[in-house]
């Protein structure tokens, strides 16, 4: 083992298609590890960032069977993460069952979203009675970039497998593009990203698809896989275009921007996407622009020892 401090805090961060372990110790010193075979004794706690919290869960929140069967009954408004999340959660749970597991949760960064930003406008019973809003996700990632740029007016573009542009004001989320799920917004690898809804209605009603194959389509057959990729003219082209619409989106909510931010894989390490982002939105002045790799794995563990009352 490389922490030379005892008793770290396991971060479990189940994406849609990988699953990062680390081992973050009360100074913040991280260390990758390999699998769950290879979680260590000596443990304080172990951090599972969770996608989707719903209306129930807006704060971190220690895990039982029961929280565990109100995660399983969300599982429907984010199958790409939920699911991942809760097969690694059960086997971390199997690995390390005598510390207590926190779940962190993606959705509650964006509490804060003001209400005519978190609002659909849809009949008012799928609203109050079915719970449907706009969440926001990549919550801890935004929270760990917002953590580090002194800005008082944000724009926090986080843009990987999944992208969404997050408008961030005095810290505190205002808006963002997903929304209800983590398919709305701009496009992203193999997701859509918003789109009109009655083409939804259209491929149902009338090419004949199903449900399912409607979902798999805007879920894994869409986004810059659909488009040749990200090195594809039209595939730049598409996700340039509609990355600085949002980013433009996110200066309304906040009046003017101050800071762009860029972060996760693409927003890191592509430079062509950053300097064709920011050329479209010289209207809005010439805002500082930074480069933050997002660090969820510290957030998560800060949250974990906050909770449990541990250093």
């Amino acid at each position: 083992m490389g922490l030379a401090v005892l008793n770290p805090v396991l971060v479990v961060n189940a994406g849609s298609t990988s699953l990062k372990l680390t081992l973050v110790d009360d100074t913040g010193d991280a260390e990758t590890i390999g699998s769950l075979d290879d979680v260590p004794s000596g443990l304080d706690a172990v951090g599972h960032r969770i996608v989707h919290g719903g209306d129930v869960f807006r704060d971190p929140v220690r895990i039982d069977d029961a929280v565990v069967a109100t995660l399983e009954r969300l599982t429907a408004l984010a199958p790409l993460h939920q699911a991942p999340a809760l097969q690694a959660l059960a086997a971390a749970r199997a690995a390390a069952p005598d510390v207590p597991h926190v779940a962190v949760f993606d959705t509650a960064f964006h509490a804060t979203l003001t209400e005519a930003a978190s609002t659909y406008a849809v009949p008012r019973v799928w609203r109050e009675e079915w719970g449907v809003r706009r969440f926001g996700f990549h919550g801890i990632a935004v929270q760990s970039v917002a953590e580090r740029v002194d800005a008082r007016r944000l724009v926090v573009c986080h843009l990987g497998g999944g992208c969404s542009v997050t408008a961030v004001l005095d810290g505190r989320s205002v808006d963002t593009t997903m929304g209800f799920t983590p398919l709305e917004g701009v496009p992203m690898a193999t997701r859509s990203g918003s789109i009109d809804p009655g083409l939804v209605l259209y491929a149902l009603r009338e090419r004949g698809l199903t449900p399912d194959e409607v979902d798999d389509a805007l879920e894994h057959r869409a986004g810059l896989e659909s488009l040749g990729g990200l090195d594809a003219e039209l595939g730049f082209a598409v996700f340039v275009h509609r990355v600085a619409q949002a980013v433009a989106a996110m200066a309304v909510a906040l009046g003017g921007v101050d800071v762009v931010a860029f972060s996760g894989g693409i927003g890191e390490n592509r430079e062509d996407v950053r300097r064709a982002v920011v050329e479209r939105v010289r209207f809005l002045g010439e805002p500082r622009v930074e480069v933050v790799a997002a660090r969820e794995d510290l957030v998560i563990a800060r949250a974990v020892r906050s909770l449990l009352g541990v250093p």
